[in-house]
């Protein structure tokens, strides 16, 4: 099979930088590389950074859809789409997202008794194998994982996170602001660091509203590296959203 790539030669971080994409493959760490003279960070084959770095994606050019079935045809906005069932309720938003992502992972591994959310209105978690009640199955999780989508949101979840600095970023960690009345999260689901320079780069994912399947977003400031992204301790502009620095946070891996 001859694959698909898209290379992109450019001046960026004070290099010359490449930017190769496989268009065939279909995990994030198969189909985008990091630019030349950057290697991937180091996460452990159990971590939820490996876990992310694997998630399964539609093919090339395939569109967001809503919860719905309609199209987000927005070009300007993604370059992958995540491919991971949503449901068909205005639920998967957002911040639904994150906690889905990282309770996947949880799932997976079979941590059961680690996957649990605060509802926004108690403030109190709600675990989701006390919700099973012995009953594991990949449906009954969905069920508990769209009662959590109902019953919390960016808001809750900023609560639930830790504030972790920029230079301490990992794959995994969320940039999340709750806003009022509404607030944005977006994922961080891989990096990348050039060891001669010490310099890092990172892509993020997130959903959006209406509920909305998970897409890898583009860099809009910087189409040198897109979609990868220059850490730096400054604004972020994402397509849809701008972050601060003070926005990131972690999951904590033992309450």
């Amino acid at each position: 099979m001859i694959k698909a790539f898209s290379v992109i030669f450019l001046t960026s971080l004070n290099i010359i930088a490449q930017v190769r994409i496989d268009k065939s493959a279909v995990t994030i760490a198969a189909r985008f590389s990091p630019p030349a003279g950057f290697e991937r960070s180091i996460a452990e084959p159990t971590s939820f950074g490996a876990y992310l770095r694997q998630l399964p994606l539609k093919t090339w050019n395939s569109n967001v859809l809503y919860f719905d079935g309609r199209s987000k045809n927005t070009p300007d906005v993604y370059v992958s789409v995540v491919n991971l069932g949503i449901g068909r309720k205005d639920l998967h938003q957002c911040a639904d997202a994150v906690m889905r992502l990282w309770a996947e992972y949880l799932y997976a591994n079979r941590r059961f008794e680690d996957i649990h959310f605060n509802f926004l209105a108690d403030g109190k978690p709600r675990y989701f194998k006390k919700y099973a009640q012995g009953d594991y199955s990949y449906p009954k999780f969905w069920k508990y994982m769209e009662s959590i989508f109902a019953s919390a949101n960016t808001r809750s979840l900023h609560a639930e996170l830790k504030p972790v600095p920029m230079s301490k970023m990992q794959i995994g960690d969320v940039f999340i602001q709750k806003g009022v009345p509404f607030g944005h999260a977006v994922l961080v689901v891989d990096m990348a660091q050039n060891p001669a320079t010490g310099q890092q780069v990172y892509l993020l994912a997130q959903s959006y509203m209406p509920a909305q399947e998970i897409q890898l977003l583009i860099n809009p400031n910087n189409a040198s590296i897109s979609p990868w992204y220059e850490l730096k301790n400054e604004t972020i502009e994402t397509p849809e959203w701008t972050f601060e620095p003070v926005d990131l946070r972690r999951f904590s891996e033992k309450e």
